[in-house]
């Protein structure tokens, strides 16, 4: 950026040719295998995230290596198998990089450096059941990577009702500027917590199910057809959608 200013003030370059070097240069093109935004953290508040499971390993390797050279950023890989963070590792294990890999999640965060932040606002996270605490997980990495402390409590759903009131309480009490409440089976839970507190509930379908509930529409539909006000709904087993809205509630508040 630096050396296009000095073009631009030295008459080599008039304003538009700069703005469109400028906007050029925020995208990184990996051997045209991967086009990634280096800016978004500026522009959008977060950092780019790759999708693993549709990508060649060892385009993902490279997205990687480029990515961590040129940005300053975390880089965040969503839906990583454990067997391709195992690689990642014995691949790159020359490097300084920083691997917090989150098994349960099957979500890997890399860093240059541990950076220690006051927590901006704290988020609830809970769970119908104990199946849908991986997307809880990825929902807490984001949640805390975005600079939130995340509240936990998991398998409180409405086959058991009655665990649930004193885990709101005392989120409510904490001050939570929302809830992520995921469920599968039949969803219900989102409704149920968004009947009780006052500040946005993201529902969360998973794809835990059997019969007409498997792969998660049954949850996803009784979520958007929810009776009680304040609910946003994100795609099925998408934790790190959830995550990024909840960040978006807080920062704007």
């Amino acid at each position: 950026m630096k050396e296009i200013l000095e073009r631009l003030i030295n008459g080599e370059l008039n304003i538009d040719e700069a703005e469109n070097l400028i906007n050029a240069n925020n995208i990184l093109e990996f051997d045209e295998i991967a086009k990634i935004d280096i800016k978004r953290n500026q522009r959008a508040g977060f950092p780019e995230a790759v999708f693993a499971p549709s990508k060649d390993y060892e385009d993902l390797l490279l997205i990687v290596k480029n990515y961590a050279d040129s940005s300053d950023d975390d880089l965040i890989i969503t839906k990583l198998s454990n067997e391709r963070y195992e690689r990642l590792l014995d691949d790159l294990s020359d490097t300084s990089f920083i691997f917090d890999y989150n098994r349960r999640a099957k979500i890997l965060v890399i860093r240059k450096e541990i950076r220690k932040r006051t927590p901006i606002a704290k988020i609830g996270i809970l769970t119908a059941g104990t199946s849908d605490i991986n997307i809880a997980e990825e929902a807490r990495v984001i949640v805390e990577e975005g600079g939130c402390e995340a509240i936990t409590s998991y398998d409180i759903g409405v086959a058991g009702i009655h665990r649930l009131f004193p885990q709101i309480a005392h989120m409510v009490k904490e001050g939570v500027k929302a809830f992520i409440v995921c469920a599968g089976m039949e969803g219900a839970l989102p409704s149920v917590v968004a009947g009780l507190v006052d500040v946005p509930v993201i529902g969360v379908p998973t794809s835990v199910g059997y019969g007409v509930g498997e792969g998660g529409r049954v949850a996803l539909d009784a979520m958007l057809q929810s009776c009680a006000p304040g609910i946003a709904v994100v795609n099925i087993d998408n934790g790190f959608g959830a995550g990024v809205f909840a960040l978006t509630i807080v920062k704007s508040d």
